[in-house]
């Protein structure tokens, strides 16, 4: 099936789909970083299905520059990626470059998420107008038109929870009105990644529309496949302090890591990004407190807790979960994309380390396998994790799609 991948960020949706054997014509996104990994992971596909997976790994390793890794790789394969933000003023544009990948033939799904902020709690909290005149409210508007442009069989649309209540619950109505107005049933489900195989507590919803003379009903994804602990998701990697890096040319402390199967693929020995951010010696030693307070005595410590010379913010009265960890024995908390500004949410279990996660490890959290690049600074690499959909549960929708669409023969 062919697919374009709408508000791609960095593919972990399309990721998955990938995986399961679909074919992505085309993913629009506006963010530079987010379309420089997007085309690294073209490459890295044309380059492996051509028998030239040498090239992707002399990249990692630093022995070529990506322009040179791009050189390798034919210019309609890099096309796929459109760089764009999607408006009124751009669309006609963007649907000509899809129709240039198009060639005449026709799309078989729509996938991708409109930017959630304006429906976060956290967006919403922060705003006086609890976002009601952001115009990301209306972005769903523009995922619409591209439905009635392409005409797919189907699309699958994700979001965070808030889309259901934003607005004292209009903007969920508007867009089932305008589904069923462009001849789209639908219908949702709020949906786990950690039941997907993925080290993560993480709720979205999941809308999934299908044409409405297509005869079809959402599928039943109680998998509940067991996903790896912390401790488990991260055993092979290398031990560093903060502010260390092993980049390219580090090793994995094991041969294998048989516990996390689709993240570490067995045939894999180059670790990249395993990069930790530096920290100054406050937050350091608030993290081994932190740390302490779980090994300890299994409990969270709030910020008012901390030692007064080690208290910065003002305010200590609310936001007291300034700081956590993540547990060895657990899954992991969800994975957002402010860890891209700091990572006291996100820091790691061992003290012996005492530092907070590196962008290795939240990759892995979020599922994605090792190969996987993204490209540009540490940060922007945070922050293109900690908006994707985590490729694991993408690969199982999709697989579960596959299913119910041969079905229906429309596969």
């Amino acid at each position: 099936m062919k697919i374009i991948d709408l508000f791609a960020g960095a593919g972990g949706l399309s990721e998955g789909f990938r995986q399961e054997g679909y074919d992505i014509l085309a993913h629009v996104e506006m963010d530079k970083s987010a379309c420089n990994t997007l085309k690294t992971r073209e490459a890295y596909y044309f380059l492996k299905e051509n028998n030239l997976l040498d090239i992707y790994k002399n990249y990692l390793l630093a022995n070529i520059t990506r322009e040179e890794l791009y050189n390798n790789v034919p210019q309609e394969v890099l096309d796929k990626v459109i760089e764009a933000e999607i408006s009124n003023k751009t669309i006609p544009n963007i649907f000509k470059q899809i129709d240039d990948v198009l060639e005449n033939d026709s799309v078989d799904l729509i996938i991708g998420g409109p930017p959630c902020q304006a429906y976060s709690t956290a967006g919403i909290s922060r705003d006086p107008d609890r976002m009601k005149n952001d115009p990301r409210n209306y972005f769903y508007r523009y995922y619409i038109r591209f439905l009635r442009k392409y005409q797919p069989k189907m699309f699958v649309f994700e979001n965070v929870r808030g889309i259901l209540t934003a607005q004292e619950g209009k903007v969920y109505k508007n867009i089932r009105r305008n589904l069923s107005n462009a001849g789209y049933k639908m219908d949702y489900q709020i949906l786990n990644a950690k039941d997907f195989g993925v080290s993560q507590v993480r709720e979205r919803v999941i809308i999934i529309g299908w044409k409405k003379d297509i005869d079809f009903e959402y599928p039943d994804f109680d998998l509940q496949i067991e996903s790896p602990t912390i401790k488990e998701l991260f055993k092979d990697l290398p031990k560093m302090n903060a502010g260390e890096s092993v980049n390219g040319k580090g090793k994995y402390v094991l041969k294998k890591n048989t516990s996390i199967e689709g993240i570490r693929l067995n045939d894999w020995n180059i670790l990249t990004q395993h990069i930790s951010r530096p920290n100054n010696e406050n937050d350091l030693e608030i993290y081994r407190l932190v740390v302490d307070a779980w090994n300890n005595e299994k409990r969270s410590l709030k910020y008012n807790e901390l030692p007064s010379r080690l208290i910065t913010h003002k305010n200590s009265d609310s936001f007291l979960d300034r700081y956590k960890m993540v547990r060895n024995e657990f899954l992991a908390h969800t994975v957002v994309a402010h860890i891209s500004k700091d990572g006291h949410h996100f820091i790691h279990p061992d003290i012996e380390q005492n530092r907070s996660l590196t962008v290795r490890e939240a990759a892995r959290i979020q599922s994605f396998p090792d190969d996987f690049y993204f490209e540009d600074s540490r940060t922007a690499a945070f922050k293109q994790i900690g908006n994707a959909v985590p490729p694991l549960m993408a690969k199982q929708i999709a697989k579960k799609l596959k299913k119910e669409l041969h079905q229906v023969n429309l596969m």
